[in-house]
């Protein structure tokens, strides 16, 4: 599948840091959620459903990742 980013408006993550550590951005797209690093936008963009994105979200607010 080919992600159609033209439109996309990227949000950084809260927890970047300001000195480049740590970058992910999110963009919302129907059907998606893309996601990239910040520090190379140009680069691989990951695009996730809704659904699994939510759940990955959920779990790791849960604290079910070590991070």
């Amino acid at each position: 599948m080919t992600l159609d980013l033209s439109g996309a408006q990227w949000r950084k993550s809260t927890h970047s840091d300001e000195h480049g550590g740590s970058c992910v951005e999110v963009a919302a797209l129907a059907p998606v959620v893309a996601v990239r690093d910040s520090t190379d936008p140009d680069g691989p963009v990951l695009g996730f459903s809704r659904t699994a994105f939510t759940a990955f979200i959920g779990a790791i607010r849960a604290g079910s990742h070590n991070l």
